[in-house]
């Protein structure tokens, strides 16, 4: 019934699935450079922080090699999103690689502190607590496994 309005003439008028159609592409657009900015692919990785291919991940759990994770620092696993710590030698810990601040992944293990680059926010590499805002929650902490020379992050 396309015109029956306007005499017979076809309705030229914008339709929503159009006006949709533009804030979606302006959204994908938009996500792009958010994640182009919080830490897209780099083409290396930071001494001592192992690449993709030092860890394995599966839907259930990552692993690194308890060598990838120097004692006073840490190693981000950035594909899964988790920080592997050692604050002692043979302790190790786990937490999201999210700051709780505007979610971008934290991007160095350093002094104790696990750090993010887009605000300051600082954690402690031992439990995950908040050192230094503006972050105000902690790290989520994730379950370590130590078998041999793997740690496993559950």
């Amino acid at each position: 019934m396309a015109g029956s309005e306007h005499g017979g003439e076809p309705d030229h008028r914008p339709t929503a699935a159009s006006r949709r159609g533009v804030l979606i592409g302006v959204g994908a657009i938009g996500a792009g450079v958010v994640l182009a900015a919080c830490g897209g692919k780099d083409s290396g990785s930071p001494a001592g922080q192992p690449t993709s291919s030092d860890t394995t991940a599966t839907a259930a759990s990552t692993s690194v090699k308890t060598a990838d994770v120097p004692v006073g620092g840490g190693a981000i696993l950035k594909e899964a999103k988790i920080v592997v710590t050692q604050p002692t030698a043979g302790e190790f810990k786990a937490f999201s690689a999210v700051c709780t601040h505007r979610q971008c992944t934290v991007s160095k293990v350093a002094d104790g502190t696990i750090d993010c680059p887009c605000h300051g926010s600082e954690y402690s590499a031992v439990d995950g607590s908040v050192v230094k805002g503006p972050a105000e929650k902690p790290l989520a902490p994730k379950t370590v496994t130590v078998a041999g020379d793997t740690v496993t992050v559950t």
